[in-house]
């Protein structure tokens, strides 16, 4: 008897696609240049967490919590200056990972419902324009 992916993660490959998720996201971020000045010089522990936090959201096992405790986004992304314009650039780039990876249908919708309101409650800056 066949079941049915309970989760978004088991419904998209678990850990396989994730990371390759992961992997075709962070190489869109490294060359887009709103984005790429948020981040360090190298990717690795970024990519790491990410994984981790992207794994637990979507229904795998809790490995942030494992590894870093409670996730605290908004908390851990105050240092950062990030406008509207981050949050449309990084789920461009998260769209564009997630059709490289082959996530699609309703698990590729669900994660996109869920990542753009996460990507928009990081917004804590504005940008004033000139009158």
């Amino acid at each position: 008897m066949n079941e049915r992916p309970t989760t978004v993660y088991q419904a998209i490959g678990g850990a396989p696609t994730m990371e390759k998720l992961v992997n075709a996201f962070y190489d869109r971020v490294e060359q887009n240049a709103v984005l790429r000045p948020l981040f360090p010089p190298a990717f690795d522990e970024v990519r790491e967490r990410q994984y981790w936090f992207l794994t637990q959201l979507f229904g795998g096992p809790r490995l942030y919590q494992e590894n870093r405790g409670q996730p605290m986004l908004r908390a851990r992304h105050l240092p950062f200056p990030i406008t509207e314009k981050h949050a449309q650039a990084w789920l461009s780039c998260m769209y564009e990972a997630m059709v490289e990876a082959e996530i699609i249908g309703p698990a590729r919708e669900a994660m996109l419902e869920r990542l753009t309101m996460t990507a928009y409650h990081m917004v804590n800056t504005e940008i004033h324009t000139e009158p």
